[in-house]
């Protein structure tokens, strides 16, 4: 079977034959004439191109495509596409080059030229060339009419200043799009709490905080911003203030109830309230029966109860959401059980259960983005993937948290 870049080579030369052919029989109508010795050189040149493509030689193919397509009107979107596919093939430079080229000839209208300029920014940045990508994007959007053209842009900009975490740049490039384009007030979101995370590192905390309540304007679902509003919260010993942000996860995202465990548990202990923080997780498991929710009870129970109150608070809860990981935990109560009963080593069977548990859980995938599928042990709010904010989240179910 053809791999993708070779099917996208073949694309590529049918519309360069059909431009060859179409600019050939235009000139003999116009002319009149039959078909001059150069345009029988083009014909050759190009069978040998795809002579070259059939023999599964692209860089030949492409090499031989360039040299025969002379650029004008009608050939200039074939020149781009041929640009596109070096660059997705990894030779920006190439691509650098034709759309270059092409920006040399000055009978192009203002669109296309606009056009060449767009692709030669995204060729700038394949290269990590960034001062030359945005500046080409900056003089697009200062002098360019064309709305999906500036929207193009735009957004080329903004991943620009993303990846070079200049965060207010990007603020500003995209605030003006909110209204058309809702979905982009998540990663501004993000970018506040980017923003916020700086400010509390530099002991300016007032400024973190109204950063974080402007991410949750933005996007009131940003589990991130309400996080981070906690912990600010719990730094200055306003435990029930945190506790109460902590509770508004729940409605913003039911999969991160896991995530805001621990700082939830913190927060009811520094104010020495334990039977605040039991009664939270019985309200917590009537919106989802998580495992890490069901552990945390039984650890709690454990504590206070002993391990045979622990395995029958466990063991009930696990009948009705199973999982690997409560299973894990409900094998190691029932092993603590055994011990305290006098037993001098547990039951095989027991351990041998316990083997299977542990391994299985090991090599268990904890956190993966809903939108590509990266699977990552520690939570991150930016998927390295597809580079999408607030995306990953822990995994639930039965071999999940």
């Amino acid at each position: 079977m053809l791999d993708v870049a070779l099917l996208s080579v073949l694309l590529v030369a049918i519309a360069i034959g059909y431009g060859l052919g179409y600019h050939q029989a235009g000139r003999r109508r116009h002319r009149s004439q039959p078909p001059s010795a150069p345009s029988q050189a083009l014909s050759r040149d190009y069978f040998v191109g795809l002579n070259y493509l059939l023999n599964e030689q692209p860089d030949e193919a492409i090499n031989t495509f360039i040299n025969v397509l002379a650029v004008n009107s009608d050939t200039v979107d074939t020149h781009i596409a041929l640009g596109k596919l070096f660059r997705a093939r990894g030779e920006a430079d190439k691509a650098v080059s034709i759309h270059q080229n092409l920006l040399a000839r000055p009978a192009l209208s203002q669109h296309t030229n606009e056009q060449i300029q767009l692709e030669l920014a995204r060729d700038f940045m394949a290269l990590g060339v960034h001062d030359r990508a945005q500046r080409l994007l900056n003089t697009l959007l200062e002098h360019s009419s064309n709305d999906e053209l500036r929207y193009a842009a735009k957004q080329l900009l903004v991943d620009l200043l993303e990846r070079e975490k200049a965060w207010h740049q990007a603020l500003e490039v995209i605030q003006p799009l909110f209204k058309q384009h809702p979905k982009l007030r998540r990663p501004a979101a993000h970018w506040l709490c980017e923003l916020a995370i700086e400010e509390i590192s530099e002991a300016s905390r007032a400024l973190a905080k109204k950063h974080l309540k402007k991410a949750l304007q933005l996007d009131e679902s940003c589990v991130r911003a309400t996080l981070l509003l906690a912990e600010l919260e719990m730094d200055n010993g306003h435990y029930g203030r945190a506790i109460g942000r902590l509770d508004n996860v729940p409605r913003q995202e039911l999969a991160h109830i896991p995530t805001m465990l621990p700082a939830l548990k913190n927060a009811y202990l520094r104010r020495n309230d334990e039977a605040g923080f039991e009664a939270h997780l019985y309200r917590l498991l009537e919106q989802a029966p998580y495992t890490s929710i069901i552990i945390a009870l039984g650890q709690l129970v454990h504590q206070r109860d002993g391990v045979d109150k622990a395995i029958e608070l466990v063991g009930e809860r696990l009948r009705a959401a199973p999982s690997l990981g409560g299973l894990d935990y409900l094998i190691d109560l029932y092993i603590e059980s055994q011990r305290l009963n006098g037993k001098s080593s547990p039951d095989t069977r027991l351990l041998l259960l316990k083997h299977h548990t542990d391994a299985l859980l090991l090599n268990r995938t904890r956190h993966r983005c809903r939108h590509c599928g990266f699977a990552s042990d520690a939570l991150q709010w930016q998927c390295p993937s597809c580079r999408y904010w607030g995306t990953i989240k822990p995994v639930i179910g039965v071999e999940g948290e």
